[in-house]
């Protein structure tokens, strides 16, 4: 689930929130990391001028990595449009 508004700005600022109900510390602070790493990785691909708050729902702990960066990116392209 991403929660987005327009900041006006020349860059998007993100922010993630990964309630206790997906799992303990290690889990979430894993699904934490691994969201860094995308938006990281892909920051050129992602359109600026966005505040963005990620909260990943209780999947993404299992996920392989390729899938929830290709899916996580798809969402993220599709925010002007």
């Amino acid at each position: 689930m991403i929660f987005y508004r327009a900041n006006g700005g020349p860059q998007s600022r993100f922010g993630s929130s990964v309630k206790k109900a997906v799992g303990n510390a290690v889990v979430r602070n894993r699904i934490r990391r691994r969201i860094r790493e995308i938006v990281r990785r892909n920051s050129s691909e992602i359109p600026s001028g966005w505040d963005l708050v990620i909260q990943p729902r209780r999947s993404v702990a299992q996920a392989p990595f390729a899938p929830l960066e290709a899916e996580l990116l798809s969402l993220l392209r599709n925010l002007a449009g």
